[in-house]
């Protein structure tokens, strides 16, 4: 008779997907599981990032679970203090508080399958055993500090966005910012006004496009809140846009190039509408083809370079010294450091964030290492039964998130309920079914952007050691929805152990 666990599932991770996850076991009547945090919050990346200017990057009328929405957001594009607030009320709402457990930290994840378990050890020696285990630890590591020699003997303060120091006063500093990516061109225009100069250091141009950002009235609010169906209508509206934006664009350049030589012309446009220096305008003009790293939405940063107390340096940087940053043989002196240089993105020790080994003690990020990072539909691997990713490899499509995470948990659910009719309580993805969806992929990916557009000069985190882009699935979010309600449960393995 099999061993009982101390829980059903284990869930890893308090974010948005592990929530999700929560919820979507209680729907379906599986009340046995935990919620395990390293923090002392629930909210993840929204609970971590409280820098400056901090809001979505979609519409916040696509920034909720579907079953769930939100009437309330302050603005098109919320800021992250309200997308912190809605966390902390769906899982209040849902039921899912009495479920969390805080200080957690997981060291390892180990199955065994003589028991038909899994147990995971936390830092403190501390382990827990589950039937069914579920990794939410989201698609990002740590924040990553800049690779460059000297940083770690500045005398001045650093800080990265990842971990905003909102003790500490910008007034009237020297400041140079690393990065002018996503995080960074909320920052920069936030601490603008308060320091003494500013300088920008810009490795890669990212692409921009205006912002159409407005506030929400309260009688937009009011009708919501009296007729979610036309807060639903709105929502597919901007579903569809990021469809037609994100998920064709990112997926399909070699069928629909005309989008992508459209947003490049609205980039520019942009660009030189709003930096009056023409020599300005060349180097903030991206080089590679829109969509070969993530761009974003600003009205704002582009005018930051008008300014003649900011600087934005295009060398590369030399080193980094007690006093300042070197770059084009030039020292500028500066006070403060802020690396807005973003985090580890697939790589061994990322995706899961700690050692994992599934059956014959194979560790799953070794395994990656030497087969690629490949999972079915994103989510499960043969060898490691019972266990499922939310967010693995080739698991995102289009830019919305909450759709992503619907898709994913729905993918888990749905094998869950099987294997309850089935009386089964080991569930295993078939070594042919991974391998076909994974060539299914490498197929489909030639139509991506990252593989046929002009991506050589981006620097895209997107792509890994391999060359390959396991963070994008080459599909939109309508056919991972598809997907995620009509996948075969033939593709797994259901037993009784």
């Amino acid at each position: 008779m099999a061993q009982r666990p101390d829980f059903e599932v284990i869930i890893v991770g308090a974010g948005f997907s592990g929530l999700g996850a929560g919820i979507e076991l209680k729907r379906i009547g599986i009340h046995d599981f935990v919620i395990l945090e390293a923090a002392d919050d629930l909210g993840g990346t929204w609970r971590d990032n409280t820098y400056p200017g901090l809001t979505v990057d979609v519409a916040s009328t696509s920034y909720s679970y579907g079953f769930e929405p939100n009437p309330d957001w302050s603005r098109l594009y919320a800021p992250g203090s309200e997308v912190k607030a809605y966390a902390d009320h769906c899982a209040g709402k849902y039921g899912v508080l009495p479920h969390l457990r805080y200080g957690q930290r997981v060291q390892e994840a180990r199955y065994c399958a003589e028991d038909n378990l899994w147990t995971l050890k936390l830092d403190s020696g501390a382990t827990h055993t589950a039937r069914y285990y579920v990794s939410a630890t989201g698609l990002f590591g740590p924040p990553k500090l800049p690779d460059i020699a000297g940083v770690e003997s500045f005398a001045g303060k650093v800080m990265h966005t990842g971990h905003w120091d909102h003790g500490f006063d910008l007034t009237g500093k020297r400041v140079a910012v690393i990065g002018t990516g996503a995080t960074a061109i909320q920052v920069i225009p936030e601490i603008v006004e308060k320091v003494e100069h500013l300088d920008v250091y810009q490795r890669t141009a990212i692409w921009l496009l205006p912002k159409p950002d407005f506030a929400m009235s309260e009688r937009v609010r009011q009708l919501f809140r009296r007729f979610p169906l036309a807060q639903r209508a709105t929502r597919l509206v901007t579903h569809t846009l990021n469809e037609i934006l994100f998920g064709i664009g990112f997926s399909h350049f070699r069928q629909v190039p005309w989008i992508f030589r459209w947003l490049e012309k609205l980039g520019v446009e942009h660009i030189r509408k709003q930096v009056h220096d023409p020599v300005l305008q060349q180097k903030l003009t991206p080089k590679y083809s829109f969509f070969c790293k993530r761009p974003s939405f600003s009205n704002v940063y582009f005018p930051v370079f008008n300014r003649p107390d900011v600087t934005l340096v295009t060398e590369a940087i030399e080193r980094i010294t007690p006093g300042g940053v070197v770059a084009g043989g030039v020292e500028r002196p500066i006070d403060v450091l802020i690396c807005a240089t973003g985090y580890s993105v697939f790589e061994k020790g990322i995706v899961p964030a700690f050692s994992t080994y599934g059956l014959n003690g194979v560790e799953i990020g070794d395994y990656w290492n030497e087969n690629r990072f490949r999972a079915f539909q994103g989510i499960t691997v043969p060898g490691y039964p019972n266990y499922f990713m939310i967010f693995g490899p080739y698991s995102a499509a289009s830019a919305s998130w909450f759709g992503m995470i619907d898709t994913q948990v729905r993918h888990m659910s749905r094998c869950l309920r099987a294997a309850r009719e089935q009386n089964a309580n080991f569930i295993e993805v078939k070594q042919q079914a991974f391998e076909d969806d994974f060539e299914h992929v490498m197929k489909r990916r030639r139509n991506q952007v990252m593989f046929f557009g002009n991506c050589a000069s981006s620097r895209s985190y997107y792509y890994d050691k391999h060359g390959d882009v396991p963070l994008i699935r080459p599909a939109t979010q309508l056919g991972m929805w598809l997907r995620s309600h009509l996948v075969s449960m033939n593709n797994y393995i259901f037993a009784k152990r």
